[in-house]
């Protein structure tokens, strides 16, 4: 499966970078320009559970794509988010189900800095993705 345009743009900027510190600036610029949900985005119902942050995940499906916002308290998180939501911005349920994400964190030079909490916190938004998607 291919990476989408913007995907592999992050990719790079990752691949670029020198170390955790430049790779941890990356992820708080990525984090900051996440698009902020409303006071109602972040309700009860759309809160991930699972995560020791608190985290909202909100999904639309446009002509058989997805679109997804999110959103944490924890500033580490919401760059963990940015760089999911360019990973599965625009794809089908499909290639959403078949997505591992865990090669997309060791792509970015990720995968070893993600403490057992985190990673389990990303699980969790991930299994939220694939409920929303199969509600719909």
């Amino acid at each position: 499966m291919s990476l989408p345009v913007r995907a592999q743009a992050v990719l790079e900027r990752f691949e670029q970078a020198r170390g955790w510190e430049q790779r941890a600036r990356l992820l708080m610029q990525m984090g900051e320009q996440l698009e902020p949900l409303s006071d109602t985005q972040k309700a009860e119902d759309n809160r991930v559970h699972g995560c020791e942050s608190l985290v909202w995940l909100v999904a639309e499906q446009h002509d058989g794509q997805w679109q997804f916002k999110a959103s944490s308290d924890a500033r580490l998180l919401r760059g963990l988010l940015a760089v999911l939501l360019v990973r599965v911005q625009g794809l089908d349920s499909r290639e959403l189900a078949a997505l591992d994400l865990r090669e997309w964190f060791t792509q970015l030079g990720l995968e070893r800095q993600l403490s057992p909490s985190r990673s389990n916190g990303l699980h969790a938004v991930l299994l939220r993705m694939a409920e929303l998607v199969s509600d719909h």
